[in-house]
């Protein structure tokens, strides 16, 4: 029985826009080689074009399953696209752990310009390691204990 190479090729052309486009051509090829397979391994029963879709719908099956199984392996080089159509690597979008937190460091600034003066000074102490005195130790922990205030009510 001899192999028909343009049947084939037909089939696969109907099945191949069902892959990815940068796979259709592999595809087509795998449906191509699989009806000559078959049809090879067949003996000499006749190949209906039944059949014969019914192997290319099974192999676009299985490409399919094939791809979905594939660990997806990202890049720092592959490209992403935002709402407005800018485009940026993906390296481009990590992070700067050295980076100044501008919000942070404005909130921090308008904290301390409203912060008590005796308040910087025993925070200064604190932090340098220099032990607070018992009025200065009070003062700490009842400033500590209003700003929690403020913020318990803030959440609720």
């Amino acid at each position: 029985m001899e192999l028909d190479w343009h049947k084939y090729t037909e089939i696969a052309k109907r099945f191949q826009s069902k892959a990815k486009p940068e796979d259709r051509e592999d595809l087509r090829q795998d449906i191509i080689l699989k009806l000559a397979e078959i049809a090879s391994n067949n003996g000499h029963e006749p190949f209906s074009e039944g059949a014969m879709v019914r192997v290319a719908s099974y192999t676009v099956m299985a490409y399919w399953r094939d791809l979905m199984r594939k660990p997806n392996i990202l890049s720092l080089n592959n490209e992403l696209e935002d709402t407005e159509g800018s485009r940026a690597e993906l390296w481009q979008t990590l992070a700067d752990d050295k980076a100044l937190d501008l919000e942070a460091w404005q909130d921090a600034k308008r904290w301390l310009l409203a912060c008590p003066r005796r308040l910087i000074n025993v925070a200064v102490k604190r932090a340098s390691g220099e032990a607070l005195s018992g009025t200065e130790r009070r003062y700490f922990n009842r400033s500590r204990q209003k700003e929690n205030r403020k913020y318990q009510l803030s959440i609720v």
